[in-house]
């Protein structure tokens, strides 16, 4: 049997989201901060739910482990913490549910497991953008030293994996439907085999009944087709009257109906 498409879509779907978030919750680079007071020209902080890392433009040089209490101390930044790692432990659990269902290595696959993966995978793209939206939101509400805030490459890779997991997710669910019809057809012809099987006077068991008769031509008695002799006098085989046939041109012709008068 070949795979569902919903199944490919969302098997192939949920672990690219996966990586994508996973590259977005670790990465520092939530937003960008440039213009700093006091510092050079091409300086760039970099800052993420972990980390916050100092970038030089024109040496392509790279310092992380700067520290700032009050960036670290907004709501936001402690929610995002444990919502992205939530999304990634739920993702990866998805995953696992959903390959059990799909069973590739044999010949059917299972729609509940690969139905309830798909849950659990939309879920997961769920609590991935929360995050995402709410620090967006805030993007420049929240305190830094520069006047130049930009947006940084987490919230784009987070945006496109949080996209992956709820249409893979989705994807996945549709099999749940899949099997609500398979069984709801599965019970209707249940129910109609009884129905035909419990009531022989139904069409389907009567059509059977007349289909299972031996239906032969009716023999002539032998003693009618033989001369019968009785004493000296040998009586005829009595002959089956001839059919009458009735000509309907005769009566729609020459005898009026009920309709003419």
């Amino acid at each position: 049997m070949r795979t569902p498409a919903v199944m490919i879509i969302g098997i192939v779907l949920a672990p690219c989201g996966l990586v994508l978030d996973l590259v977005s919750t670790v990465a520092p680079n939530w937003r960008e901060v440039r213009n700093i007071p006091g510092a050079a020209q091409d300086e760039v902080l970099q800052q993420g739910i972990w980390d916050i890392c100092q970038a030089f433009d024109a040496s392509n040089t790279l310092k992380c482990g700067q520290t700032d209490e009050n960036y670290f101390k907004e709501q936001v930044i402690n929610s995002a913490k444990g919502l992205m790692i939530a999304s990634l432990i739920v993702t990866m659990a998805g995953i696992v549910v959903a390959s059990l269902g799909i069973r590739c290595w044999e010949e059917t696959p299972n729609l509940l497991l690969a139905g309830l993966g798909g849950i659990l995978i939309f879920i997961s793209g769920v609590l991935c953008i929360i995050p995402i939206a709410w620090y967006t939101s805030l993007l420049n509400t929240i305190k830094a030293s520069g006047s130049d805030i930009r947006v940084g490459y987490c919230i784009v890779l987070g945006y496109i994996g949080s996209c992956f997991m709820v249409i893979g997710g989705g994807a996945l669910i549709v099999c749940l439907f899949q099997l609500c019809f398979k069984k709801k057809e599965q019970l209707t012809n249940s129910h109609s085999n009884k129905y035909y099987h419990n009531n022989p006077s139904s069409p389907k068991s009567i059509i059977k009944t007349v289909d299972a008769r031996d239906f032969t031509r009716p023999q002539q008695p032998t003693s009618l087709r033989r001369p019968i002799e009785v004493g000296d006098f040998t009586v005829p085989p009595v002959k089956p009257a001839p059919k009458k046939t009735v000509n309907i041109t005769d009566f729609s012709m020459n005898k009026p109906c009920d309709a003419d008068f």
